[in-house]
């Protein structure tokens, strides 16, 4: 591979990395505004990592001890745990396998036991709450391994300022 297109692939990571965690802020100020009102108590799972160096200055060296859980979970109001993975993305589409096996698993785990389960998805400028069953079965749904915004329409949630998950636009739908 050529200097100068490692170094465009790297700057495409630096920005979605960015853009990801820019999300997931979003996500965070609707816990926070849902546990406020009482509505639910919903916390970002920390990433299994462990510090292997720390320089004097404060940069170390670290690794991934565990393959990653869902991002978030906690408890509805109602006593239902709630469980999901967020993920974003700039282009059109967001595809099936940018949840791990084990994301995957887990979500269906806590499903099969009654939890609320799902992904909260951004594709571009618009956000959605995709429940897992639907996002699970997507090939046999929609006939392809990737939702494009006009096949989750109905999923679509209220944004802010904060991505508001448990808050569909269309009526007769509930993240609850």
């Amino acid at each position: 591979m050529k200097q100068n297109e490692m170094e465009i692939k790297r700057f495409r990571g630096m920005r979605s990395n960015a853009q990801g965690h820019i999300f997931e802020d979003h996500i965070k100020r609707a816990c926070r505004i849902y546990a406020a009102h009482g509505q639910a108590v919903i916390d970002k799972t920390p990433e299994p990592f462990r510090v292997l160096r720390k320089n004097s200055d404060g940069v170390f060296t670290g690794r991934f001890t565990a393959l990653a859980q869902p991002d978030f979970q906690g408890t509805l109001k109602n006593g239902r745990s709630i469980v999901f993975e967020a993920k974003y993305t700039g282009a059109d589409r967001i595809r099936r396998n940018v949840l791990t096996q084990e994301q995957k698993e887990t979500l269906e785990a806590h499903r099969v036991l009654g939890a609320c389960a799902f992904v909260v998805c951004g594709i571009q400028s618009r956000f959605y709450t995709v429940p897992w069953q639907v996002w699970r079965d997507m090939k046999q749904i929609f006939g392809r391994q990737y939702l494009k915004p006009e096949d989750i329409e109905p999923y679509r949630v209220k944004f802010d300022g904060a991505v508001r998950f448990l808050d569909y636009i269309h009526s007769g739908k509930s993240g609850k």
